[in-house]
């Protein structure tokens, strides 16, 4: 059960987060130290994956590092993917315990398998911060989104997109991984929307993959049939292009697909039609936090003034900072993922897109 005060997702955030620290007597530094061994105060950055979503090392790496270096002087960052690997990830983790680091940010591949890691690591006093999915294990802290939320924003946007055709609407839904705790609250926020008002007429787990999302996709198109498919719900954006992938090579038009992250092909996806809407959960705002956490940890400080909300996780009441997710649609383009700064327009409106942006405002 997750308790969360949300929180606006604005620049702001990045502001009252950086004077909490400076109460506190931490100094500004333009650039983090070089050198890891040598007195500095070592934090840890374990991202999942870099197939399924192109984030984490285009937005979550560099904002999180960067935050760091401006709260902290003599902080440094040992970053590491685990492409997908839970086993990679687990050596990561103990290479960093090893090294001696103070916090590590943990973004499990696999959350059900780290509550030996987090509990070894706390017993050589190093604090662990669940970053984005909640990791199991006696954790510091959690900073995310409010996940059950954005499942709930997926499902409704998807009534919105079918409009009066949702009560005879059958809905296929490609849910995130088993092994990510996020996906399981995304699913149950989803149904909270869908469930009574369309048919939920195939599910499966794309596990985060294309390559799987476009395998249950064909599935579910020779089970229901070409006509038998009126929305697709897919927990994420690369989920969702190969979803509309699948659909197009069966001749399927005219079918509402959503996804999440708003990644800036789904954002030209959704400004050409081709794509219902995503979810933007703009990463400033988290990554500030994750870093902000993550110094006052290594700094022994006090996180309350941070994680002002808490999660229940296995009996552990968590630390928690619960952010919450918008909905992006055509019309909202301009308004979210442009005003908020992740994209500027020339980004997204390159001579392909001129005439979708122009319709939709983008400039």
């Amino acid at each position: 059960m997750i308790r969360p005060m949300r929180v606006a997702a604005t620049g702001t955030a990045a502001v009252s987060l950086a004077l909490a620290l400076t109460a506190c007597g931490q100094t500004v530094a333009t650039q983090t130290p070089a050198a890891g061994g040598d007195g500095g105060e070592g934090i840890g950055l374990l991202l999942p994956e870099s197939t399924s979503s192109t984030r984490y090392d285009t937005f979550d790496k560099p904002l999180i590092e960067k935050t760091v270096a401006g709260l902290c002087s003599k902080c440094t960052v040992s970053y590491a993917n685990a492409g997908g690997d839970a086993n990679a990830q687990k050596k990561q983790f103990d290479d960093l315990v090893a090294k001696g680091v103070k916090v590590i940010l943990l973004d499990p591949v696999d959350a059900k398998l780290t509550a030996p890691w987090v509990d070894a690591a706390n017993a050589k006093g190093v604090k662990v911060v669940a970053y984005d999915r909640l990791a199991q294990g006696k954790v510091a802290a959690y900073v995310s989104f409010d996940n059950q939320r954005t499942g709930q924003l997926q499902g409704q946007s998807l009534l919105d997109a079918l409009g009066p055709k949702a009560s005879s609407a059958n809905v296929v839904m490609i849910d995130g991984a088993e092994s990510d705790p996020n996906a399981a609250q995304f699913k149950t926020g989803a149904h909270l929307a869908l469930d009574g008002k369309v048919k939920i007429a195939y599910e499966q787990s794309g596990e985060w993959k294309p390559e799987v999302a476009t395998a249950k996709t064909n599935e579910a198109i020779q089970s229901l049939g070409k006509n038998g498919i009126q929305a697709v719900y897919a927990a994420n954006d690369g989920m969702a292009a190969a979803v509309i992938d699948a659909l197009k090579a069966a001749g399927i038009k005219n079918v509402p697909v959503g996804g999440q992250d708003a990644s800036i092909d789904a954002i030209r996806r959704v400004l050409t039609g081709e794509q219902a809407y995503t979810i933007y959960k703009p990463y400033k705002p988290e990554t500030d936090a994750a870093g902000t956490i993550a110094v006052q940890l290594a700094e022994g400080m006090d996180i309350s003034t941070t994680a002002t909300s808490s999660t229940d996780s296995g009996g552990l009441h968590i630390p928690s900072l619960l952010l919450t997710p918008i909905v992006v649609t055509k019309s909202r383009v301009e308004a979210t993922v442009v005003a908020g700064g992740l994209y500027k327009a020339s980004d997204i409106c390159t001579q392909q897109y001129e005439e979708a942006c122009a319709e939709a405002g983008v400039k």
